[in-house]
């Protein structure tokens, strides 16, 4: 069955702006964001370190990674493959061959609603991985998909070329177009947030994060 190709690739925000958001955690890219945005349901299955990159989306039918398969002929370094797999848990989209193709074309991670098989692989290699769940039964190949249009992971719409970050608390995602300001924003509650972490262990906190 065809797979619709909206776009070969997706625009890259300026390097220094990935590069701010490496270190910024989900939970206070979240907070910046009204706390509104957010895929729900996913966790982490590699072993650690966290993930930004730009989404390179994938639609395809609960239980066929074909689509996926096609993206990987795709995809190039700074791209996370997002994948809608309608959150099904039933059969596995990914595995360690996927993995290692993805990484060998210099992807950054996988975001996907559905499940992955070969969970060993993934918890031994730092390489990002989101997933809604393990299961070992294999995934049929015969479409349809879509690549590059907007999907739903989790609840969060996120669209080709939205900025994706992870870490050990889950996924966040955002357009290019305000990713200055956030993260400037960002910068701002860190820093505010470390000093009242200062302020408790030197005993002076009063109160002011509950009001914060």
């Amino acid at each position: 069955m065809t797979i619709t190709i909206a776009a070969n690739s997706v625009p890259k925000p300026p390097d220094d702006i990935i590069a701010g958001f490496r270190g910024a955690p989900t939970s206070v890219i979240s907070d910046n964001l009204a706390r509104l945005p957010g895929a729900v349901g996913l966790k982490p299955y590699h072993r650690g370190g966290a993930l930004v990159g730009t989404a390179f989306t994938v639609r395809t039918r609960p239980g066929d990674n074909l689509a996926i398969h096609r993206a990987l002929e795709l995809v190039g370094p700074g791209d996370v493959i997002v994948v809608d797999g309608g959150g099904d848990e039933t059969r596995a989209l990914v595995g360690e061959i996927m993995k290692n193709i993805a990484q060998w074309r210099k992807a950054e991670g996988y975001v996907i609603d559905g499940a992955i098989r070969d969970v060993a692989a993934f918890a031994a290699d730092d390489f990002p991985c989101y997933a809604r769940a393990v299961i070992h039964r294999g995934p049929y190949k015969n479409g349809p998909g879509e690549i590059n249009v907007p999907v739903t992971i989790g609840g969060s719409v996120i669209s080709p070329g939205d900025i994706v970050v992870g870490d050990e608390d889950g996924v966040v995602s955002f357009p290019a177009a305000g990713a200055a300001a956030l993260l400037e924003a960002v910068r701002v509650q860190v820093a505010r947030e470390e000093e009242t972490l200062k302020a408790i262990r030197e005993g002076r906190y009063q109160g002011a994060y509950g009001k914060s």
